[in-house]
């Protein structure tokens, strides 16, 4: 399958000088990889749809499964960010499985199969491998950020420690806050690790503020498996979540993005009020906005003038639906 070419791979000097002027940055909220290609939302997350592929993750299923009966059965109808939080409480043996849960669910759609010397084993695709575009949802991801990108934007902002983003722009469009920078693990062919490393060449920032399954605390990976084995950095989704001191460089990098922005595209961020150190980053570091637009099926515009009083802020449906006025206001 051939490559799609996106129209920012490469940015003349008009296109920086522009961008200083605009300032337009991009927000991404589980709404986006939602849309994308359908991973589930907060209330969605234990649905339990994943592969499990030996002993170890049957094992690690069943102890998450019964710890959800039993919350469930002395507290109906709670939500899912409380259940989370209520596992990260209990024993190491259940925290671990709840933690390898949710990075484990978040990778499903990228995990793959494969013989090696008779042996049957699984990976996640990594950010370059091309058969990411057999997955609909990428390519869709990847046509929608491409008109957001080619005015070059003082970088995107997320919440999400799913890949997606990182899929859709490819090492050549976007950075972790230091261009050039090698990630850990192999490229696009699994015996390529040494001689053909990924590096990050792209110009347009990336800030994850609740991690990545492709990070741990040793550094950054060029594919999800930390979220199959349960030892991702991120940050879990509880009503009183906190980003740990490794993660001090990606909010700062977030801070200087909101801080260069005059207007901001948010795409599926539902301003949650128990989001409290990501609506204090958002009201502090992006008081100098002057417009918003939300992508989203139920816009939260209420919230978002909340956070910032002094923007105009405006909605759109998601693409393809909303996709004219998406372009129109981006412009």
């Amino acid at each position: 399958m051939a490559m799609l070419k996106l129209p920012f791979e490469q940015h003349t000097a008009a296109d920086e000088a522009a961008a200083k002027v605009t300032g337009s940055a991009v927000l991404l909220g589980a709404g986006f990889s939602k849309w994308a290609v359908d991973l589930p939302l907060a209330d969605e997350l234990f649905d339990y749809q994943i592969h499990v592929w030996g002993p170890r993750d049957d094992h690690r299923l069943r102890i998450v499964a019964a710890l959800k009966q039993d919350w469930e059965a002395r507290h109906p109808g709670g939500a899912a960010e409380e259940f989370v939080a209520y596992g990260l409480r209990q024993s190491r043996r259940q925290r671990e499985a709840v933690l390898w849960y949710i990075g484990r669910r978040l990778c499903e759609p990228f995990v793959r199969r494969s013989l090696l010397l008779r042996r049957e084993r699984r990976y996640v695709l990594t950010i370059d491998d091309k058969a990411k575009l057999e997955i609909p949802g990428i390519t869709e991801a990847r046509r929608f950020l491409s008109q957001l990108c080619a005015s070059v934007t003082p970088g995107i902002i997320t919440t999400n420690y799913d890949m997606v983003v990182e899929y859709a722009l490819g090492s050549r469009v976007f950075n972790y806050g230091r261009l050039g920078q090698h990630l850990l693990g192999s490229g696009p062919f699994p015996l390529s690790q040494w001689k053909y490393p990924v590096v990050l060449r792209g110009r347009v920032p990336l800030a994850k503020l609740h991690g990545s399954v492709s990070w741990d605390r040793r550094g950054c990976y060029a594919d999800g498996r930390r979220g199959i084995t349960g030892r991702a950095l991120i940050v879990a989704p509880t009503p009183e979540k906190r980003p740990p001191s490794e993660l001090a460089d990606t909010w700062q990098l977030a801070h200087r993005i909101l801080s260069e922005a005059q207007r901001i595209l948010v795409f599926g961020f539902a301003f949650n009020q128990y989001d409290r150190a990501v609506l204090e980053l958002l009201r502090t570091a992006g008081g100098g906005l002057r417009q918003v637009l939300l992508v989203d099926i139920y816009p939260p515009t209420g919230r978002a003038r909340e956070v910032w009083p002094n923007a105009a802020v405006t909605a759109a449906e998601p693409t393809p639906d909303g996709l004219k006025t998406v372009e129109d206001w981006w412009r």
